[in-house]
């Protein structure tokens, strides 16, 4: 808004000088004639509207942009080519304003076209004043160019390494599911099949996922829900979920497989290892401009973990740091009653 507000000040305050110094110059020559002092008003306006026209041509063509080689003969061409049109709407309105002059007045003072000799020289003073836009035009915006490109770098840098992160973590979850299937396939073939369509609907979502790195919450929880009944094969009654999903939260768009990484680190290091299990509870909510989301599991943590190593946890605080910068958080921390907490805080948009 600020970069638009300074560009047509400039655009005024530019052509709106040369229109005075125009005027006049040209009154010492004519006089102060009405025709004089309207057809220079419209000059100021169509000027500024084919400056801004040549300037959505200059950004409609990147070569343009950022001339080199053969670009600059065409961009250089085109200041001349303005400038016989602007040329060509002054000579226009001079006559047709002139028109409603007394007679008297047009055969005292003359026209400032009146001979082909002034064609040339308003072209050619009109030509001079379009490069000089053109060149400062170029200079004040090459500074905004850069830092594009480098922006759009940046975007193309962090879009591959997201994919990078994502690619880690989609066969680190596939690894341990096909451990969770393999350990019925002998016991259990029926379940085990039940497990297999389980695993199928979560890869399906993983598959189809959103190509912003986000899906709606409630997507996210339903793909949970999938993993849980089929972790619920394996262990049973060791495993007790309660989800706490607040319906305003469940709109919310998140990093998809970010719950269910989390749910299953939970299981995999806080309730798989005991032999009673434990209770998992999965709750969502809003607070002001962020979604808290938090997962409880039993047991406890002796490191700290911003030093964790492992590698769901891992991805996945990286994966809020592309995405979302500082304004994400994800901690891992003891709860006073006992237990676990991974308590992720994201804000409700990108």
């Amino acid at each position: 808004m600020k970069r638009r507000v300074s560009y047509w000040l400039c655009q005024i305050l530019g052509w709106g000088a040369y229109s005075v110094v125009g005027v006049l110059m040209a009154a010492q020559y004519v006089g102060w004639l009405p025709s004089l002092v309207i057809g220079f008003a419209l000059f100021f306006c169509y000027s500024i509207a084919l400056t801004d026209l040549l300037r959505r041509e200059i950004r409609r063509r990147p070569a343009l942009s950022s001339p080199r080689g053969w670009s600059w003969l065409v961009l250089f061409l085109l200041p001349p080519a303005l400038a016989a049109v602007q040329t060509f709407l002054v000579a226009a309105f001079n006559v047709a304003l002139r028109q409603f002059e007394s007679a008297a007045m047009r055969t005292r003072l003359p026209s400032i076209i009146s001979r082909p000799a002034d064609l040339l020289n308003t072209w050619t003073s009109i030509t001079a004043a379009d490069i000089v836009w053109l060149l400062l035009y170029l200079a004040l915006t090459s500074t905004r160019r850069f830092q594009e490109k480098e922006l759009r770098l940046q975007l193309s840098l962090r879009e591959a390494e997201l994919r990078a992160l994502e690619a880690q973590m989609n066969p680190h979850f596939l690894f341990n599911s096909l451990n969770s299937i393999r350990a019925l396939v002998l016991e259990d073939p029926q379940q085990a099949q039940d497990m297999i369509t389980r695993l199928a609907n979560i890869l399906r979502y993983n598959l189809h996922r959103d190509m912003d790195h986000t899906v709606p919450l409630a997507s996210e929880v339903e793909v949970v829900e999938d993993y849980l009944a089929l972790e619920a094969m394996r262990l049973e009654e060791r495993l007790r979920v309660r989800l706490e999903i607040d319906p305003a939260a469940a709109r919310i768009p998140i990093p998809p497989m970010l719950l269910q990484s989390l749910v299953e680190n939970a299981i995999k290091h806080g309730i798989a290892p005991r032999p009673d299990g434990g209770d998992l509870i999965i709750s969502a909510k809003l607070a002001g401009d962020n979604l808290n989301l938090l997962v409880n599991n039993p047991g406890s943590i002796v490191e700290p973990a911003r030093d964790s190593t492992k590698v769901g946890l891992a991805n996945t605080r990286e994966r809020l740091r592309i995405l979302y910068g500082s304004r994400a958080s994800l901690d891992l921390r003891n709860c006073d009653g006992g237990g676990v907490a991974a308590v992720v805080l994201l804000p409700k948009a990108l």
